[in-house]
């Protein structure tokens, strides 16, 4: 069974995915303004059990086998509530492996993101030992995009992925270890 461990930086504790986080996750990513640039399979209107939903079935999968690493961002010397979310899947779809993440929209434009993803780059190349992984966005996603590029991640392509605001088109990156261990050099 995989476990999630707790990683920390500067500003923010990535703790493991717990459902006590139901409220929070439900409180702050049911918002069109995150959820409009995730693919259409996360379901919108987002909804009342979307949370508890989503932490069930996650957990289920981990319990079952799935190795699914699924962090909740704290604040430091904060109240203890959830304020986004990273989920790795390292082997997941053939794809050598994928991640993603959201933030809730008060917390946006503070780099809490990029700290967030940096941590969880050294924990993929350090302790899990990967070589590379990849990671997508929407096209029209321009924070998601200026996180993938501060945190090494170079852009190999395009793919098609239905998104709820219309959009069709994905941008591809890859992450690689390579670049990740020269970039912290």
């Amino acid at each position: 069974m995989t476990i999630t461990p707790t990683l920390e930086t500067k500003r923010l504790i990535l703790r493991p995915l717990a459902l006590s986080d139901a409220p929070a996750i439900q409180r702050h990513f049911n918002n069109w303004n995150i959820i409009q640039h995730l693919a259409s399979v996360v379901p919108w209107p987002y909804p009342e059990d979307g949370a508890t939903t989503f932490i069930t079935r996650e957990l289920e999968r981990v319990a079952a086998g799935e190795e699914i690493y699924n962090w909740m961002l704290v604040l430091r010397g904060g109240d203890g509530e959830a304020i986004g979310n990273i989920r790795f899947r390292p082997r997941s779809d053939n794809t050598k492996g994928n991640r993603g993440f959201w933030l809730a929209e008060r917390y946006w434009n503070q780099g809490l993101m990029s700290e967030a993803v940096a941590e969880v780059n050294n924990f993929v190349f350090g302790v899990l030992g990967l070589e590379a992984f990849y990671v997508c966005n929407a096209v029209t996603n321009e924070a998601s995009r200026r996180v993938k590029q501060k945190t090494g991640a170079e852009l190999v392509g395009y793919i098609e992925l239905a998104h709820h605001n219309g959009q069709t088109l994905a941008e591809r990156w890859r992450v690689t270890r390579e670049q990740w261990l020269r970039r912290n050099r």
